[in-house]
């Protein structure tokens, strides 16, 4: 694990997207196209501000969710929509989004038609990854329902997850596709993330998910 730390938020945002930005250049040299995962939730925001204007041949740039809520994409509370709002818009607004939802009434009825999208994008270019003060990322939760098959080397590509104190059904990327990056990242802010991150090392993952991603990771964060 190769741990970053910044003066300021505003500085490891712009930092953070200039390293996205170069890892997405660098993979378009070499293939027709390049895959992005990134996460929800408020923190990747001002990243995602940022990287939306970077001059880049976005059109060739697979961007998927690392894991979604099982609601529609207008919902306030869907990834989706918080992507589409913040990244999908200047430059690359020509990105391809590969969906992590569908109008189905369980993640389980509709990962079928999902997975061939993930495995089409597979290995996936770069990835950022969040993490919660209860050590999970994605949506791989300690003591969620399908914790183990979602961290197994033989992990299907989407795992439906349903976990203590999370109102809605989730989908999230299972450990290989996460772990099968060619690059991979973690934004965090504040000291209590960085406890938890400490705590992580040397914990089973089990007990703290983002343990199993901590290898050839590179962390970023700042108060």
């Amino acid at each position: 694990m190769n741990f970053v730390e910044y003066p300021d938020r505003e500085a490891l945002v712009l930092d953070l997207v200039d390293v996205l930005a170069e890892e997405l250049v660098g993979a378009l040299h070499h293939e027709d196209r390049a895959a992005l995962a990134v996460p929800g939730g408020t923190t990747p925001g001002p990243v995602f501000d940022a990287l939306c204007a970077v001059d880049l041949d976005w059109a060739r740039v697979d961007v998927v969710l690392t894991d979604e809520r099982w609601l529609p994409a207008d919902h306030e509370r869907s990834n989706t929509r918080l992507l589409r709002e913040r990244l999908f818009q200047g430059r690359a607004a020509a990105a391809n989004l590969v969906p992590l939802y569908t109008a189905t009434d369980t993640p389980e009825e509709g990962l079928g038609a999902l997975e061939g999208g993930i495995r089409a994008i597979t290995p996936l270019s770069v990835v950022l990854l969040g993490m919660g003060t209860d050590k999970h990322t994605a949506s791989i939760f300690p003591g969620a329902d399908k914790l183990d098959a979602a961290l197994s080397p033989n992990a299907p590509p989407l795992v439906a997850m349903r976990a203590p104190g999370a109102p809605e059904p989730r989908v999230t990327l299972s450990e290989p596709v996460l772990n099968g990056a060619l690059s991979k990242h973690l934004l965090i802010f504040g000291p209590d993330k960085r406890t938890a991150l400490e705590q992580a090392q040397g914990a089973r993952a089990h007990d703290a998910p983002i343990a199993a991603f901590l290898r050839d990771l590179t962390v970023h964060w700042a108060v």
